[in-house]
């Protein structure tokens, strides 16, 4: 068998260009779109989902995940302000904000609850319980990621390519 080295130089030369393309052009979004693509492909694997599940599963997740990201966006806006002017709180303002954070924890869990009985018509009990999990372990890997860059920012590295 003979092996043409030419074409094998170019199928590499291609294929080192598309990755090339893609790892820049995944640069190049916005952290939020990184971060949403991240966790598809981590749930997608951790929850080993079948063609089906994932046509029945995706639409009911993503709008789950659409309630929690307009609820924490009011609570970063209302965390921010809180810690800009922390000292400068009176009593009733601070009382105000602790209120808020109990609310915002209670409307999460809400939340929560509301796609629970639509995860478990969608996912058998099992997935549904990995669902969960591996949400949470991809928060500690994102936070473990964050904290690595910025470790490297103040060794002076580069950032590292995860």
């Amino acid at each position: 068998m003979k092996i043409n080295y030419k074409k094998m130089k170019n199928v590499f030369l291609l294929t080192f260009l598309f990755f090339t393309t893609v790892i820049i052009a995944q640069e190049r979004r916005p952290a939020k779109e990184r971060v949403d693509a991240m966790k598809i492909g981590f749930l997608t694997e951790r929850l080993n989902l079948t063609s089906e599940e994932a046509k029945t599963f995706w639409p009911v997740y993503n709008m789950y995940s659409d309630e929690l990201e307009k609820l924490r966006k009011s609570r970063r806006e209302n965390i921010l302000n809180t810690k800009e002017n922390l000292d400068d709180l009176s009593d009733a303002e601070l009382e105000k904000n602790v209120d808020n954070e109990i609310n915002f924890r209670q409307n999460e869990l809400e939340i929560i609850k509301k796609y629970h009985p639509q995860f478990k018509k969608v996912l058998p009990i099992k997935k549904v319980a990995k669902l969960y999990k591996s949400e949470d372990d991809f928060k500690r890997r994102l936070l473990e990621m964050i904290q690595g860059r910025k470790e490297d920012r103040r060794q002076g590295l580069p950032p590292q390519m995860h």
